[in-house]
Parts: C-alpha cells; structure tokens; sequence
C-alpha cells in the first residue's frame, strides 16, 4: 500500500461522511425540529 492509496480512501470515506450528513440534515422528520431550533434566538425568557 502506497501512501497516495491511503489517502484516496480517506477521501472516499470523508464523502461518504458528508453525503451521509446531508442526506440525515434534509430528511423530512428533521424538519420540525429544526424550525423549532432555528426560532430559540427570537424567543423571550
């Protein structure tokens, strides 16, 4: 094995990482939980 192998792996695996992100951050169940956190700054004590 050869370091530039090593280092396409890392960055197969880094990609999955992020599509696997982004797939779970626009799920649709998501999406009330988000709205509910992205209105915490407007809410009063």
């Amino acid at each position: 094995m050869d370091i530039n192998f090593l280092r396409s792996i890392v960055t197969v695996a880094a990609f999955v990482v992020f599509i696997g992100i982004l797939v779970w951050a626009c799920l649709p169940s998501r999406k009330a939980e988000f709205d509910d956190a992205a209105q915490l700054p407007f809410q009063s004590e």
